[in-house]
């Protein structure tokens, strides 16, 4: 079968490209650019748990030297510290310059024997027939390309979203900050703080070797902010951060960042699908694009995957969109709804749950990945069997557990995703410290085996010594992207292997329909993959 054409090479096209990679599926990265990302300090990213730990697993080594875990985080009011959180029952977020994120991504993809990376190649024109798709471009690589399917990954402009006619709608300059990245010492090493005074929100971020990136709220419809203005707003914050003196520092970057809200209409038609800020724009109140843009690519490589490599559903490529798109949709609904009263100081009882908290509590829900605006997403299973209740609802992120392979290899649950493969993991206590030789052929483990066996997926068993809120024996059914399917009290083959076949939304299709716009291929395009 045909390659994966993914338009785009930022971090979600260059993480989708990975994640599929990873469960053995080709892929043509066509990226517009050289091959190099603008170095801009101040441009940065936060990884919650998710997102860092799938950053991890595609290959990023540039997280570890380049980015730094937030040691704590602080609220400040009116210039007095009102709240410290530090992270020992929540992970820290890891806070990384985007361009090194990318730069990570890319060195991964290209020492990828399964990612071609296209470098000054330009979309310009895409089909769709009901066995691939089409698409030509002009740059380095003036020519052809066939492929199995095509990922729009190419950022708010998108030619795949304009060329396929789909609608972008949303609210323009919802948020303006102005933006700096400087090297300082600041009182509170290695820990981020958010200040609300009057008239002023500043939060600050720390990246490694003393450099910060701090962000000021701005009106959304403002003058210009100069250079002068800018310099008068780093000088005046850090004094009142340092006892009235502005302590030295060396200015890195600076900018004037405006945040959109929208939302494509469709994220799918046909063969032809859109992740990342082609389908969404987000960022006010501390939540993250790149983020919601990383959890697109796990969502849909392993779709993509089941589908070349066995054959898909309709109802599963179309998952693709209904879980994602409505996720995404909620997190801007919450920020929407928010974000009035939160900028007046004005009561939230009938906006978000949690109307006693303060405004500096739902910000920090943003900024640290928790509550509407900043929660992993859970996603509506198709068949919610929850024979055992356990600490994740069904379609929730799983723990990220120790588990154990038949192997022997004892390994964070996280660690297993991303090889397009469900996991069913058995909630063994005193596993631990056993010998695998004993627990594979003892209690439950060779029913177990044999019911994963007949599965109609690629399944891995695993055994977890323990699990939150699991009793001993629970069995867990989980997605390829970490999110939870099912909990049955023991063995269940039968509805093992039902839950197991809801998760592929049912047997593959025989081809999927090209859409009902779809232009008439070219008469002999020309197929050069090389």
């Amino acid at each position: 079968m045909d390659p994966v054409i993914v338009v785009g090479a930022g971090p979600v096209g260059l993480s989708l490209a990975l994640a599929l990679a990873g469960a053995g599926v080709p892929s043509v990265v066509l990226d517009e650019r050289p091959g190099k990302d603008e170095v801009r300090p101040a441009r940065t990213v936060a990884l919650h748990a998710d997102t860092a730990a799938m950053a991890h697993r595609l290959g990023c080594t540039t997280l570890r030297d380049e980015g730094a875990y937030f040691a704590a985080w602080r609220t400040m009011r009116r210039g007095r510290d009102a709240h410290r959180l530090t992270f020992e029952d929540h992970p820290a977020p890891l806070h990384v310059p985007q361009h090194a994120l990318a730069r990570g991504l890319r060195d991964a993809a290209a020492a990828h024997p399964l990612v071609q990376l296209i470098c000054d190649s330009r979309l310009d024109s895409l089909e769709q027939d009901d066995r691939g798709v089409t698409a030509h471009t002009r740059g380095a690589e003036t020519t052809w390309w066939r492929g199995s399917y095509v990922v729009g990954c190419d950022g708010a402009r998108s030619t795949v979203r304009k060329l396929l006619g789909i609608r972008f709608p949303g609210r323009t300059a919802v948020e303006r900050h102005a933006v700096a990245a400087l090297r300082t010492e600041l009182p509170w090493p290695g820990e981020a703080l958010l200040h609300r005074g009057a008239s002023q929100e500043v939060t600050s971020r720390p990246l490694p070797d003393g450099v910060w990136r701090l962000d000021w709220l701005l009106p959304a419809r403002g003058e210009l902010v100069t250079p002068d203005a800018l310099v008068t707003l780093i000088r005046d914050t850090l004094a009142q951060w340092c006892g009235g003196a502005t302590p030295p520092y060396e200015l890195l970057d600076t900018g004037v960042h405006t945040l959109h809200h929208r939302l494509a209409r469709r994220w799918r038609d046909g063969r032809a699908f859109l992740a990342g800020d082609a389908a969404h724009l987000l960022g006010a109140l501390g939540t993250q694009g790149v983020e919601e843009g990383l959890r697109d690519a796990e969502n849909l490589a392993w779709k993509l995957s089941l589908a070349w490599h066995h054959g898909a559903s309709e109802a599963l490529l179309d998952s693709y969109e209904g879980e994602r798109r409505t996720a995404v949709a909620s997190r801007l609904r919450a920020a929407d709804q928010a974000m009035p009263t939160l900028r007046s100081g004005g009561g939230l009882r009938n906006y978000l749950p949690g109307a006693s908290r303060s405004a500096e509590a739902l910000l920090t829900d943003g900024h640290l990945g928790r509550g509407a605006l900043g929660a992993e997403p859970t996603y509506a299973p198709p068949v919610a069997v929850r024979e055992v209740p356990t600490a994740t609802e069904p379609g929730g992120p799983v723990a990220n557990v120790p588990v154990t392979a038949p192997d022997g290899a004892t390994v964070p649950l996280r660690d297993l995703l991303g090889q397009g493969r469900l996991l069913v993991v058995l909630v063994a206590p005193g596993t631990g410290v056993w010998d695998r030789r004993h627990w594979l052929g003892a209690g439950l483990m060779p029913r177990l085996a044999a019911a994963v066996s007949a599965l109609p997926v690629r399944t891995d068993l695993l055994v977890a010594d323990s699990y939150p809120g699991a009793p001993a024996h629970t069995v867990l059914l989980v997605r390829p992207d970490g999110h939870l399917a099912a909990t049955f009290a023991g063995v269940r083959p039968a509805e093992l292997y039902e839950a197991a076949d809801a998760v592929r939304a049912g047997a593959p299709a025989s081809r999927v329909p090209a859409p009902s716009s779809a232009p008439t291929p070219a008469p002999t395009p020309t197929a050069v993959i090389d």
